[in-house]
């Protein structure tokens, strides 16, 4: 955040901006952060050759170590610069694949995977529509949106979650479900609700994508 930019109220309570966020990283309010990457995403990622991975609000990106010790070049993105900075000081020899950026405004190149780890849920839900829209322009055909989703009825949020049938009409359109899987206990606020997934990217050209 700029020196002397002001901050709107209407932004504090608003997780599709950054200051949203700002507030909570500055304040060391993170009950999402903490989780460690599961075994079947260790499985999946290590069954893989060297792939181009982009972590979508990467927050203090605990993920990104493991996934380059296996040999993934990965970019992690957030836009918000209290989150970046927390995983530039917990991972300095990797500081250099960190994005301060907005996921979906900043040009990218096409990735082989996008990681998903708590970026959905972290979403107003009338944003889910260019989450699709965005990941499916960002993967290739037959790569793959693979991660830890938040699959659960829940009302207010963030997280929000979602139920498994609105996710897949939201993903259906360019991915195929591959591999579904619950998972156990990870941080309290996402309730035992974390399911590991593995959307395999359609073979059809990014173009057809809209906006």
């Amino acid at each position: 955040m700029a020196a002397g930019e002001v901050i709107r109220k209407d932004d504090m309570a608003d997780s599709s901006k950054a200051d949203f966020w700002e507030q909570r990283y500055r304040e060391g309010v993170m009950p999402w952060e903490g989780g460690q990457l599961p075994p079947p995403a260790r499985e999946f990622f290590s069954a893989q050759p060297p792939w181009r991975v982009l972590m979508p609000g990467c927050g203090s990106a605990a993920d990104m170590p493991p996934l380059l010790s296996m040999g993934h070049e990965v970019l992690a993105v957030d836009f918000s610069e209290a989150a970046v900075e927390l995983a530039a000081r917990q991972w300095p020899e990797a500081a250099g694949r960190l994005l301060l950026a907005d996921f979906f405004l900043q040009e990218l190149p096409v990735f082989d995977c996008v990681f998903e780890r708590a970026f959905l849920c972290a979403l107003p839900v009338r944003m889910r529509k260019q989450y699709a829209n965005r990941v499916a322009a960002l993967v290739r055909p037959g790569g793959a949106l693979a991660g830890v989703f938040f699959v659960a009825d829940t009302e207010r949020g963030p997280p929000f979650g979602i139920d498994a049938e609105s996710l897949a009409d939201l993903l259906s359109p360019w991915f195929v479900l591959e591999a579904d899987e619950a998972l156990g206990p990870s941080v309290a606020v996402f309730r035992d609700s974390e399911r590991w997934m593995v959307w395999r990217r359609r073979g059809f050209d990014v173009d057809q994508v809209s906006g």
